[in-house]
Order: structure tokens, then C-alpha cells, then sequence
């Protein structure tokens, strides 16, 4: 009996010794965590967005990134979007030995005002009448695909600055059309003087600048790089070239005189090897055939920031709107012996050479004239269309 009673209390013994008879291992301390959301994952600037948050086993909250603070440990707040782009809001919950984070991020969007299709009003020459975020909707209608166009205007105290993806306001590319390449979105930024001056003396139009940035956001491209040049491999039966012509070429192409080999669509427009659409003529687009006020209005910028308006201006004489006319004529005649350099023939204004400036119409020899006491270019019908040389002094930023 001895022994049982002695080894009965050994074991009690031991399993005391060891923590059993009932002790239990300390629980750990609860895990802080936080949710954070936002109603809109996309907003205006200017525009408010709501954030909302909760959190378990936490005792403070603290914010960060385009926010900032001491928050409650659940809530809701209205935030001003002011930044275009991500806008990381960031959540720091704390408990007693732990913390939690969650973040949302809201794309701020410029707000922007819908040209598409618009036809303009205001002939306004000062750029930063016109500073404002637009954008556009269109089509490429051959290749059924749909683009977002922007323009925007920003006005300092000289200069106005532009960007734009070179997608008009229009659709584009129809079944007219006969595009060598495809258009993309092209981003440039150029610069105009908001009070431009004329220079001592005209500037020619060379093909290593754009000569103008039409006001919804296309450039203009007069000059095409295609002439005659009979022994190239790429001449057609009539000796001409689409392209690879120098500033030096004797018989340049007329886009819109010789469409068989430019193939432009419905807008005098058609795409460079870059991507780039771009204007040879009338835009067909912007202004139409029914004008008020003092004609047609301001659709576009030269490259010496001299405005550049549609086709119609009010006669003082008749009191009637009508067309400006082009000061430039075909030439009479022969071009002479047909050989290497010389196509032949009678001028048919298929070549920059086979017109002269006579002081026929409206216009100077720039296409440009002064009219309501403001000096611009316009729109014609006939060559050169829209400019033919720069009064004033391009704006470096119109380089290619």
C-alpha cells in the first residue's frame, strides 16, 4: 500500500511540475485591419469623390498620399479631385501591438468640351479666346475603328500652347479615299503668338514644318512630297512621283489638282508615313456655307500664329456674303518641250509652277488678306487652297 500511495503523489507531482491540471496558453492580441473604397474609380477634376472606410481592432487611423490626417477608425469623406491622372489614397489603421493598410486609387480626367461635329462661330483671332480642354468622338470609316480626339489651349500673357492627338472632329478616311497609310493618335504641342506681327518680308512654305494646327486639333501639310521625276523607279506613266521629292524639285504636285495619287477622303486630308492626317485643302468641316456675323469663322492657326478663317466674308459693297477668291491663275500656254525636267504640256495646274499670283481676286500672294481691320488667311476654292506663304515668322514649335 505504501508504494501505490508513493507513486500516486509522484504523478501529481509531476503534473504539476508540467502546467497541467487545467492552466490554458495566453491568446494573441487581435489583428488590426482596414477597408478603404471609393464611389467612382474615375472623376472630373474639380469634381468631388467619396471615400469610405472601415477597420477591426484599431484605435487610429492615419491617411496619406492625396490625402492626409488623422482619421476615425470608420467614416466617410468628400474629396476634390484636383490632380489629372492616379490619385493613390492611402489608409494606416493601428491597434495596440498591430496595423492594417488599404488603398484606392481615383483617375482624375480634364473635363473636356465635345467639338464633334461642330461647326464654329467665333472669328476671334486672340488664341486664348479659345482656352479650353475639348475632345472629340470620331471614326475611321474604312477600317471601322473608333478614335478619341483632344485639343487643348492654354493662354499665357504672349503665347498660347496646344496639344492635341491630331484626331479631328469629324469621321474620317470614306469610301472616297484611298490612304496609303493608317492614321494614329499622333501627340504634339505647338505655340502661337497671341498678337502676331507681320515680318519685313514673306517666308516661303517648306516641307520640314506644318503650316498650320486647325482648331480642332489636325494639322495642315500644303507642300505634298511628290513631283515629276520621270526616272524614278516608283514614276507613273505621266512621270510623277508620290513622294521623295526635295525642297529643289522643279514641278511639284498639287494634292488636290492631281487625286489620283494622293487620294484623299471627303476633307482634303490624307495620312503621312508616320500616321499623321493631315489637311491639303478646305477641311470640309467647322464652318459651312451659311454664315452670320462677319463671315465665316476662325477655324485654325498658321505657323506665325496669323488666324486662318473658312471661305465666306461679308461684301460691305452688296451687302451680301460671298466667297473669297484666290489671287492666284492658271498660266496660259505651254510648259514647253517635254523631256526629263520638263513634263510638257499645257498648264493644267497639276504643278505648283503651272499657277501665278495676278491680283485677280481677294487675296495676296500668302492667300491671306486684312479684312475688319485683322490680317488672316482663308479658305478657297481653288489654289493654293488654304496658304501659300507666311506674312509673319513661324513659330519654331511647328518644325517636323
Amino acid at each position: 500500500m505504501k508504494i501505490r500511495f508513493l507513486s500516486i503523489s509522484l504523478i501529481s507531482f509531476l503534473l504539476i511540475s508540467c502546467g497541467g491540471g487545467g492552466g490554458s496558453a495566453q491568446a494573441p492580441d487581435p489583428v488590426a485591419t482596414v477597408s478603404l473604397s471609393a464611389n467612382n474609380s474615375e472623376v472630373e477634376i474639380g469634381s468631388p469623390v467619396m471615400l469610405s472606410w472601415s477597420s477591426t481592432n484599431a484605435q487610429s487611423c492615419l491617411a496619406s498620399g492625396n490625402w492626409s490626417g488623422t482619421k476615425a477608425v470608420s467614416g466617410s469623406e468628400e474629396i476634390i479631385i484636383n490632380q489629372s491622372g492616379m490619385n493613390s489614397f492611402n489608409l494606416t489603421c493601428s491597434g495596440e501591438s498591430s496595423s492594417g493598410s488599404a488603398s484606392v486609387v481615383v483617375n482624375g480626367v480634364i473635363p473636356r468640351i465635345d467639338i464633334t461635329n461642330d461647326i464654329f462661330s467665333n472669328r476671334s483671332s486672340d488664341c486664348a479666346d479659345y482656352d479650353e480642354n475639348y475632345r472629340s468622338s470620331v471614326r475611321d470609316l474604312t477600317r471601322v475603328i473608333d478614335f478619341e480626339g483632344y485639343l487643348d489651349i492654354e493662354a499665357s500673357e504672349e503665347y498660347c500652347d496646344i496639344y492635341s492627338d491630331n484626331i479631328p472632329n469629324h469621321d474620317f478616311n470614306d469610301s472616297s479615299a484611298n490612304f496609303a497609310h493608317n492614321a494614329i493618335e499622333v501627340e504634339r504641342v505647338f505655340r502661337v503668338k497671341r498678337f502676331p506681327e507681320q515680318a519685313s518680308q514673306n517666308t516661303e512654305i517648306r516641307r520640314n514644318t506644318w503650316d498650320a494646327l486647325m482648331l480642332n486639333g489636325v494639322v495642315v501639310d500644303l507642300k505634298s512630297a511628290g513631283c515629276y521625276s520621270p526616272s524614278s523607279p516608283n514614276a507613273n506613266a505621266d512621270g510623277n512621283i508620290a513622294a521623295g521629292c526635295g525642297q529643289s524639285a522643279q514641278w511639284n504636285l498639287v494634292p488636290l489638282e492631281y487625286t489620283s495619287m494622293f487620294g484623299v477622303d471627303l476633307h482634303n486630308a490624307h495620312v503621312q508615313g508616320d500616321g499623321t492626317y493631315h489637311y491639303h485643302g478646305n477641311p470640309n468641316a467647322m464652318f459651312d456655307d451659311n454664315p452670320s456675323g462677319d463671315g465665316s469663322p476662325f477655324i485654325g492657326f498658321a505657323a506665325d500664329g496669323f488666324p486662318i478663317y473658312g471661305s465666306y466674308i461679308l461684301d460691305d459693297t452688296t451687302g451680301l456674303y460671298r466667297k473669297v477668291i484666290s489671287g492666284y491663275s492658271l498660266k496660259e500656254g505651254s510648259r514647253g518641250a517635254q523631256s526629263n525636267t520638263n513634263p510638257g504640256g499645257a498648264y493644267t495646274g497639276i504643278y505648283e509652277e503651272d499657277w501665278e499670283w495676278t491680283d485677280a481676286g481677294d487675296l495676296d500672294e500668302c492667300n491671306g488678306m486684312t479684312y475688319k481691320d485683322q490680317y488672316g488667311y482663308y479658305v478657297t476654292d481653288s489654289y493654293p487652297y488654304i496658304i501659300n506663304c507666311f506674312k509673319g515668322t513661324i513659330d519654331s514649335s511647328f518644325s517636323k
